[in-house]
């Protein structure tokens, strides 16, 4: 069988698996059962080894860790402490419970590194809180939204974590690089909400309620500064840094602030195990792929070809954002970053772009997708948790949009703010 007809086969069979809506897991499993077949050593079997040598990777244990992590928190009064202190900071501010919401995402993300648990946290005390102050349900609903989608770029990300593992870059460099976007998406955010918001009244800072607020969240402030600190200056690994926030998530809502029983850790379990048990499949899927097309020269046939396609390396990431633009609306971002970094990842180094710095302009396009129909998965779990239409939650959540296109036109012009703070 000729490479072109192999190929051929291989994407009408792709299509075919796409028409019959089979998940994404067996369309990967049968992709690389097709791939080992026709261009690698032709037994099944080594299938089965490869995910086995793919997710023997200590790295891989974060995510269960955050995962935890990010459940304790939800389900005690971490949120609630932490939008206590934005507010009480933040609130005399003209849309100042807007810029509260922005701010307190942000912190939360620094713990959890979860988009959607960053957005059911604070989304669930902060939209009713906006709604009853007098917020458009439009604005509330797609600050809400978007500060959820924080928690994909903010370290410790997941989807960072997931990047690092598939293109075997350093998860510090990528949290250090994914510190300036992050912050850069709050100042934005925070702006605009003040912006639009600039009608409402507004009320006097009180020293006392901001030194109330901080007395009760000292201890979940403290987390992100405890995890970040102790990864950056060498103190544990990233792996570790996870172990580190949940053993640190448990002591403070099960004994400071007493918030979480026996039986909510079980469901924290249940549910973290739930998501684990999806992903994981998933990464070793991929990561088996990704074995048998590294070693049959796949990527580096993908650099040549698009070489000859492109002139200068600002077609190539041009066009390599609109691409990831498309996908990020029809695809989770799990998804995307397994298929598509260990293909695009190569071809941008060849074009002169730092391995950290492309996966932080990958993430930010594929944080744009959370926010945009029709697989915005912001959208639709908003839509189940606050009660409201799709279309309602679309037109919520474009200004935010062009906002995090603004961002990451920023980004791409200047590198620095992402690049400021590795090595």
């Amino acid at each position: 069988m000729t490479g072109l007809v192999a190929a051929l086969l291989l994407v009408a069979f792709i299509l075919f698996l796409l028409v019959i809506r089979q998940p994404l897991v067996v369309i990967l499993l049968a992709v690389t059962a097709f791939v080992h077949l026709v261009w690698g050593r032709g037994q099944l079997d080594y299938i089965v080894e490869d995910m086995w040598v793919s997710l023997d990777k200590e790295l891989i244990l974060a995510i269960p860790m955050f995962l935890l992590c990010g459940g304790v928190m939800t389900h005690g009064s971490t949120a609630k402490r932490l939008i206590r202190v934005a507010a009480s900071l933040v609130g005399h501010l003209p849309g100042g419970l807007g810029v509260a919401c922005i701010v307190s995402c942000g912190v939360f993300a620094a713990i959890s590194g979860s988009s959607v648990v960053t957005m059911l946290a604070i989304g669930s005390v902060v939209y009713p809180a906006m709604k009853e102050a007098g917020y458009s349900n439009r604005f509330a609903l797609g600050a809400v939204m978007s500060g959820g989608t924080l928690g994909m770029i903010i370290p410790p990300s997941i989807p960072l974590i997931i990047y690092g593992i598939v293109t075997e870059t350093s998860i510090i460099d990528l949290f250090l690089a994914g510190v300036g976007p992050g912050l850069l998406l709050v100042t934005i955010f925070s702006i605009y909400a003040i912006w639009s918001n600039r009608s409402m009244p507004v009320t006097r800072m009180e020293r006392s309620e901001i030194a109330a607020a901080f007395r009760e969240g000292i201890w979940a402030l403290l987390m992100p500064v405890i995890l970040l600190g102790g990864i950056y200056s060498g103190y544990f690994t990233a792996t570790e840094s996870g172990a580190v926030a949940l053993l640190y998530a448990v002591i403070i809502e099960a004994f400071v602030h007493r918030e979480l029983k026996p039986a909510d850790f079980y469901k924290v379990y249940i549910e973290a195990i739930t998501l684990v048990g999806a992903l994981f499949p998933l990464i070793a899927v991929a990561l088996s792929l990704n074995l048998v097309l590294t070693e049959n020269r796949v990527p580096v046939e993908m650099v040549n070809l698009l070489r000859d396609w492109f002139t200068s390396p600002l077609m190539f990431i041009i066009t390599v954002n609109l691409l990831l633009l498309v996908v990020g609306a029809v695809m989770t971002t799990n998804e995307a970053i397994l298929i598509l970094a260990p293909l695009l990842m190569p071809a941008a180094n060849a074009f002169g772009f730092d391995p950290v710095l492309f996966g932080i302009i990958m993430i930010l396009n594929l944080e744009i997708g959370y926010l945009t129909p029709p697989v915005g998965l912001n959208l639709m779990v908003a839509m189940t948790a606050f009660r409201q239409r799709f279309g309602e939650l679309a037109m919520a959540a474009l200004p935010f949009i062009g906002l995090m296109i603004l961002s990451l036109a920023l980004v791409i012009w200047q590198p620095w703010i992402a690049m400021g703070l590795v090595g």
